[in-house]
């Protein structure tokens, strides 16, 4: 530890597991990546993150990282290079910014000082004091584009070409393998032609001593293929799974409100179809193809005629399948579009099952379950029809290599129209097999690849839409204070002609209680929306303390926010998960401190297992009250400076919504709080009352000026409280509001 502060200085104090956070997070910054150490979430069982937990998190954020171990000599050649973080036996980190390797010196800097501090150098002996020999790299990613890279072959084979070394060993293996495969035929000929024919004991002894070495060498180089192969396979898997999935969470929310979820879910997976092909049948055809590099010379040195017969049969093979590939191609494009209609069905009755069971809707859900079936069955059989006839029409052309050529072989042997013997023929029966089949699976492949483009072009109609990877890695992270301001902003809905905002217009200063109100369609839950950043296209002005919302980078405004909404989702896991769901590296401490704050304490302790309670899918165990208190838990767990709720007590019921409403008083202290609400009275405590009317702002005041000088806003009070005018009598706007 003495070694660790006089190489970190003041930070020496801190906690060295700190102290190796803002290492990373000095060494992502020097990158423009700006993080959260809260956002940081360590793994069970680690007393300090370690350089793969690191490299997790910074990859995740948008960076490039990896973890390594090195070695002194190789680390102080490192030049030219951003800063290295050199992980330490207590826990802790440093920053390496420069080597020399002459000298034998790197320099270190304190990542709880200031970037203009000045690096100290290090020998040898005192850093391999403190240095664990572990160290993190961090850079930019590869290709800042990779993330949005367009989703189709060529993507596959830059992924493929990626594991150039794995790809060598598998080449190499398959080619000494296709070697190997010759002696066998070669063996067969000397069997047949000197030891039978002959009656030779000595050869056959000979023969079978190099059988078994061969064989011996072939049983390995086959393990080892299958071993390279599996590994490839499995990477090609992982790295195509993972983006694939970050592709589908960069989507913006904008798409997932307009695509039908059951059809976007059934295109995501037809990915999975490619990624099969890709690792399975198109890896072991092209593997066999090696058999043609070797074997088909030594064929035509054989028997040039019974070679170039069996390479036209397997080419009329591929011609038959090049002239049925569009038809074929055509009729399974509408079965998996049949297939994914099927399963948007499936998804629709499950997602809603508790209203198709209570207003008994299994009938109706049926007969449509029934019809979609009845399409993919149509659509299933014709394009099992139309692939019939191609496997058919090859099946003479199959039935001739494998069992034509003998009988052509014997024709011309007994005409002494060849100089084969018969062992050589058998051999070349042998040797033909194997050169036959590679090239009856590659006209197969071509069949094959056919459903895979279609699978590609529909896995690519939800992966290549446009995604907010750049606004979600990039743009600026300032200080979230609250301090709201709309200067003439315009809206429009894609595919509408009218406008969800029209020339919206005024300011908030921060810790401010605004609430928005009006009919149903007058661009509430519009203004929510652009504050979170799930539409960007609006023209005018909106800022977040001075700065431009668009300049903003939007994880890290969408962290700033806390948001409740009308029907809050809850994931299948333990109560304290779902609390900490957006702050993974916060504490029980905080999500009890959370929960007190949004009311949600005393239901949770009478829980079974208090925080550890397990909420079930759909949040069926919990009430809707009970729900949205765990919600705005959820919501100011992390501290938002600014909070939204979107109709978040509309469904509540009076006991449930009168106690919500309380928490939110003190929950909206210090705070910028924007709530949506249909129920005025729910609203009458807020600071400023906008009312909007067709996207338009008709006025912004308190609930008292609203009443005298708003019209609408008189009108929908009126229409909320008319129990108040008939007993009172036809009062006031200023009547209505005596003792509130």
């Amino acid at each position: 530890m003495e070694h660790t502060q006089s190489l970190s200085g003041p930070g020496g104090r801190v906690s060295p597991t700190v102290i190796r956070l803002y290492a990373v997070l000095a060494a992502a910054r020097y990158h423009g990546l700006e993080l959260d150490i809260r956002d940081f979430a360590a793994e069970p069982g680690e007393d300090s993150p370690s350089p793969a937990t690191l490299a997790r998190w910074l990859n995740e954020q948008g960076a490039v990282a990896k973890g390594m171990r090195l070695r002194w000599r190789y680390l102080v050649k490192i030049r030219n290079s951003p800063p290295v973080v050199l992980m330490f036996k207590d826990g802790s980190a440093g920053l390496m910014v420069r080597a020399d390797a002459e000298k034998g010196v790197v320099w270190l800097r304190d990542p709880m000082g200031g970037e203009g501090d000045a690096p100290v150098p290090v020998d040898e002996l005192r850093l391999m004091q403190v240095w664990t020999g572990d160290v993190l790299l961090v850079k930019r990613r590869r290709d800042e584009s990779e993330a949005d890279a367009r989703f189709d072959l060529l993507w596959f084979a830059k992924m493929v070409l990626r594991e150039k070394q794995v790809m060598r060993d598998i080449a190499f293996a398959s080619l000494t393998l296709s070697i190997l495969q010759v002696f066998p035929a070669l063996i067969v000929m000397q069997v047949v032609d000197r030891v039978v024919n002959y009656h030779s004991m000595a050869t056959l002894v000979s023969l079978t001593g190099f059988v078994v070495i061969l064989s011996f060498y072939e049983i390995l180089l086959t393990y080892a293929r299958r071993e390279l192969s599996l590994i490839l396979s499995t990477r090609l898997d992982a790295r195509i799974s993972l983006h694939a999935f970050n592709r589908l969470l960069a989507l913006p929310l904008e798409f997932y409100e307009r695509e039908q979820t059951g059809e976007i879910l059934g295109r995501f997976m037809a990915v999975f179809k490619v990624r099969d092909f890709l690792t399975g049948q198109l890896m072991s055809t092209l593997l066999d193809l090696f058999t043609l590099i070797v074997i088909l010379p030594i064929l035509f040195v054989m028997s040039p005629t019974l070679a170039w017969m069996t390479l036209a049969a397997a080419g009329c093979i591929g011609l038959i399948v090049v002239i049925f590939l569009p038809l074929v191609t055509r009729v399974m494009g509408r079965q998996v579009l049949a297939e994914m209609k099927r399963g948007s069905v499936l998804y629709e009755t499950v997602a809603g099952i508790r209203t198709v069971k209570t207003l008994a809707l299994e009938t109706t859900r049926r007969e449509l379950w029934d019809e979609r079936t009845a399409d993919v069955v149509r659509w299933k059989l014709a394009a099992g029809r139309m692939a019939s006839w191609p496997q058919t029409l090859v099946m003479p052309f199959e039935i001739f290599i494998n069992r034509g050529i003998i009988l052509v072989g014997a024709y011309l042997i007994l005409t002494n129209s060849s100089s084969m013997q018969s062992g050589a023929l058998m051999g070349f029966m042998m040797l033909g097999g194997r050169v036959a089949s590679p090239l009856v699976n590659l006209a197969k492949l071509m069949e094959a690849f056919n459903e895979v483009s279609v699978s590609l072009s529909e896995a690519g109609m939800v992966l290549n839409q446009p995604t907010e990877t750049k606004a979600l890695t990039t743009g600026m992270r300032p200080v979230i204070k609250g301090a709201l301001s709309f200067s003439h902003v315009d809206f429009s809905y894609p595919g509408s002609t009218a406008k969800a905002l029209n020339n919206v217009t005024f300011d908030i200063p921060a810790g401010t209680m605004l609430g928005l109100v009006g009919r149903s369609g007058s661009g509430k839950s519009t203004i929510t929306r652009l504050l979170q950043g799930v539409s960007r296209n609006y023209t005018g002005y909106l800022r977040l303390d001075g700065v431009d919302l668009r300049e903003i980078n939007l994880t890290h405004l969408r962290r700033s926010f806390g948001v409740v909404l009308q029907d809050n989702f809850l994931f299948r896991g333990t109560i304290r998960d779902n609390i900490t769901a957006g702050r993974p590296g916060l504490t029980i401490d905080d999500a009890i401190r959370a929960a007190r704050l949004a009311g949600a304490e005393e239901f949770i302790e009478r829980m079974p297992a208090g925080y550890d309670t397990w909420i079930e899918e759909g949040s069926t165990n919990i009430s809707g009250g009970q729900r949205q208190r765990l919600a705005i838990a959820r919501a100011v767990i992390s501290d938002p400076k600014l909070m939204i709720l979107d109709e978040a007590t509309s469904a509540l019921d009076p006991e449930s919504e009168a106690l919500v409403n309380a928490n939110l008083q003190r929950i909206g202290k210090g705070r910028t709080m924007v709530i949506v609400s249909h129920r005025l009275s729910s609203l009458v405590n807020c600071h400023q009352i906008a009312v909007m009317d067709q996207g338009k702002l008709i006025d912004i005041a308190p609930h008292r000026v609203l009443l005298e000088r708003c019209e609408i806003y008189r009108m929908l009070w009126l229409q909320q409280n008319r129990h108040m005018t008939d007993n009172d009598g036809p009062g006031s706007a200023g009547q209505l509001t005596e003792g509130e």
